[in-house]
């Protein structure tokens, strides 16, 4: 077993170790304010794409700067809350479907009929969880309200309040977990997709939430739970490779598209374009990824031409794109745009 011997540098120490790896840093104290924000720790998952090929002790390939790194750090994180936003508006879909589907027909409390899910469902859970809420310190304001003026009510609070009170992940177990077709199928016909389809889609998309929510890395990730395929794609449904290949330390690799971030945002572009057909959200995505043409697509999962594809004609065109290319859109002043931005 290998012993862990790494000591706990300090910033000073780190932007030498970066430096002494060849990685260009030509302003060290808007480095070391950085590090001191974002950790070296944190940073270096970024560093990995500049480094020279079968190198073993991580030096940068020539020409690489400090700003590069951060560019990509940037990126994701800029990426990270636009999938966020997206999510909200899902999230927050689905909860308004349970309320109206459960509330309208089986009145307020009815939900705290187990019989309305399936026998796996932990539904003892369910009910201590909400009632637990009900006597927090902390609870909601129109948690304290409900149960201050309805004293003889149940202890868990009707189905408007209570989805509320779980998180998307609870919300979507909840859902998958609905056992009356009646239920299913009205919740189907709103989302516009089958409901084996939607249980995976929202388990993936609270998956994803977490990540972005915690600020992990969701560039070049490889996420556990990936969206299942209809087996009827719609209209325009992209298409999607069965691999992609990536240029690796030492040789090309594969990488499965299914497990990566661009069949997510199939998901949830295809989930907006129903909950908000007005909406613009493909293409502040499309600007984005204009504003970093570095940033390789692939690890993402995205195939190549994938901009070419029917299933983004109109976000191309609202994004100002012409003919698939790029926008001329340039910043070099990354250091600059994170003093900026709102940490």
């Amino acid at each position: 077993m290998t012993q862990f011997d790494k000591p706990a540098l300090s910033i000073a120490d780190h932007i030498q170790k970066l430096k002494d790896r060849s990685l260009i840093i030509t302003d060290e104290v808007s480095a070391s304010f950085c590090l001191s924000n974002i950790s070296y720790f944190r940073l270096s998952a970024y560093t990995r794409p500049f480094y020279v090929p079968d190198w073993v002790d991580h030096l940068f390939k020539g020409g690489t700067r400090f700003e590069d790194v951060l560019s990509l750090y940037t990126f994701d994180r800029e990426l990270r809350l636009l999938l966020l936003d997206a999510i909200e508006r899902i999230e927050v879909s689905l909860r308004a479907q349970m309320t109206n589907t459960l509330g309208r027909r089986y009145g307020p409390h009815g939900y705290l009929d187990s019989k309305l899910f399936d026998t796996r469902y932990d539904y003892s859970w369910l009910l201590e969880k909400l009632a637990d809420d009900s006597k927090r310190r902390e609870a909601e304001t129109f948690l304290k309200h409900y149960r201050n003026k309805y004293i003889q009510a149940p202890e868990q609070p009707p189905i408007w309040m209570a989805v509320e009170l779980l998180t998307f992940k609870e919300v979507s177990t909840l859902f998958s977990n609905l056992k009356n077709p009646i239920d299913t199928q009205q919740i189907e016909s709103h989302f516009q997709f089958k409901y084996t389809l939607l249980k995976s889609w929202f388990r993936s998309l609270s998956d994803l939430r977490n990540l972005c929510a915690h600020h992990a890395r969701v560039w070049n990730r490889e996420f556990g739970s990936c969206p299942e395929l209809p087996k009827r794609p719609p209209k325009k449904w992209p298409s999607l490779p069965l691999s992609i290949p990536v240029e690796s330390r030492t040789n090309t690799q594969f990488i499965n598209p299914q497990r990566r971030l661009y069949l997510l945002i199939i998901v949830i572009e295809s989930m907006l374009r129903i909950i908000n057909p007005e909406n613009c959200w493909a293409s502040r995505l499309i600007n984005l990824l204009d504003r970093y043409p570095s940033v390789s697509r692939p690890h993402m999962g995205f195939p190549e031409n994938w901009d070419l594809d029917p299933f983004w004609e109109n976000a191309m065109t609202n994004s100002g794109r012409i003919s698939g290319k790029n926008r001329n859109i340039e910043d070099d002043s990354e250091l600059q745009l994170f003093f900026n931005q709102d940490n």
